[in-house]
């Protein structure tokens, strides 16, 4: 979409030289979050430094807490929101698998918790590069997750976040890839406050803890009760796909800037198909444009939300496609790629299912330029055994 566009649908949007980071940053605030709990790790901290900032200019109406880890940040998230008071924060990698148990305590609680994720490698061995497994491996704690590819898609991912998280009372994780959208800098269209404000309703919860009006929360209960709870916690996740396709949907309607949860690119005619989360879509494109250049009928496929999976949309992306090469950056041992296995059982039943071809590709941030991912289509697409099952290490 062209900038004048752009502009002519969403009003006067000043353009900021953000990182991704700071574009987090800037989402939050927009969002008027009322508590923000934080604990600093790299390399999130940017995120954390810049609210504090913003608090100290006058400029952003927020509790901050200080506290002692990230296990006692998302402890304190939980009874903030259950209070009806909007809630944001941000953590990263080892942080964010401190958080473990209270990720499950969040979800159950139904706490529309909003927070940032930035990604990176596990230990052990310590590292710092981009890797999705830290998020990845908590896609079973109730959360719905998000992943982006660029500052922009940050921002207007947050914002996003609040609206669907608020509807169907879940916490959301949005995700961004360290160093390659944490600390890149771009040019990113800043909404007018007021825009934003008249787009994301105050946060009125029907239900909340109140002195006023005493409950409770955390009580022991029965199997059946249990039981009737998670299925409700599930139920509520398949509104989710809908939700945040809309929210989408009226996003680029105000702003001029939309994503869709599943977002195809060039895949016109396409027989082979390039999917893939987070900053490696960007690097994909460009290898799809470099294709299509030399007249190969190759598409993208960006998965934007990844929990819960878009099945129903993941098959209507890849339907008549020959060839799929999911290329995941993240390793679950015994597994290989989790979006390779996960797309494998989305696409399972469907008529003349494409051949998969997983691939765990970029693990532990080593770069993937798009000449490597040119040719891993061009080994797919030439390959005349079925693919294995297993994802396949490449560099």
């Amino acid at each position: 979409m062209s900038e004048a566009r752009q502009a002519s649908r969403a009003g006067a949007q000043p353009r900021l030289l953000l990182t991704g980071n700071h574009a987090v940053a800037w989402g939050a605030r927009l969002a008027r979050p009322r508590v923000v709990p934080v604990y600093p790790i790299t390399p999130q901290t940017p995120v954390l430094e810049l609210l504090t900032e913003f608090q100290a200019a006058g400029e952003f109406d927020a509790e901050i807490l200080t506290v002692e880890s990230e296990h006692s940040v998302m402890s304190a998230c939980i009874p903030a929101s259950l209070a009806g008071t909007r809630v944001f924060t941000a953590t990263a990698s080892q942080g964010l698998l401190l958080m473990h148990e209270v990720l499950h305590y969040a979800a159950g609680a139904r706490a529309p918790i909003v927070m940032a994720n930035v990604n990176r490698t596990v230990a052990s061995p310590w590292a710092f590069w981009p890797d999705q497994t830290d998020s990845l491996s908590q896609r079973d704690c109730g959360w719905v997750q998000y992943y982006v590819e660029s500052a922009q898609e940050a921002l207007d991912t947050v914002l996003q976040a609040y609206r669907v998280a608020e509807q169907v009372r879940l916490p959301v994780l949005v995700n961004l890839d360290a160093f390659y959208v944490s600390h890149a800098l771009e040019p990113v269209l800043l909404p007018a406050q007021a825009a934003v404000d008249a787009w994301l309703p105050a946060f009125e919860p029907s239900q909340r803890l109140d002195t006023a009006a005493p409950s409770s929360w955390g009580n022991v209960v029965s199997q059946d009760m249990y039981f009737r709870h998670r299925r409700s916690l599930e139920d509520a996740m398949a509104l989710v796909p809908a939700l945040a396709g809309e929210a989408d949907r009226e996003w680029g309607e105000r702003f001029g800037r939309s994503y869709g949860v599943v977002e195809r690119y060039r895949c016109q005619d396409a027989t082979a198909v390039v999917v893939t989360m987070g900053s490696m879509a960007g690097t994909a494109r460009e290898a799809v444009d470099a294709m299509r250049a030399a007249g190969r009928p190759v598409g993208l496929v960006k998965l934007r939300l990844f929990r819960p999976l878009p099945a129903a949309a993941l098959r209507a992306a890849l339907a008549g496609v020959r060839d799929v090469v999911v290329l995941d950056r993240n390793h679950s041992p015994g597994a290989g790629g989790v979006l390779h296995q996960e797309l494998r059982a989305a696409l399972y039943g469907l008529d003349a299912a494409p051949r998969v071809h997983g691939l765990l590709a970029g693990v532990g941030g080593v770069n993937v330029a798009p000449g490597r991912i040119a040719a891993f289509v061009a080994d797919a697409v030439n390959a005349a055994a079925t693919p294995p099952g297993e994802s396949q290490w490449v560099r």
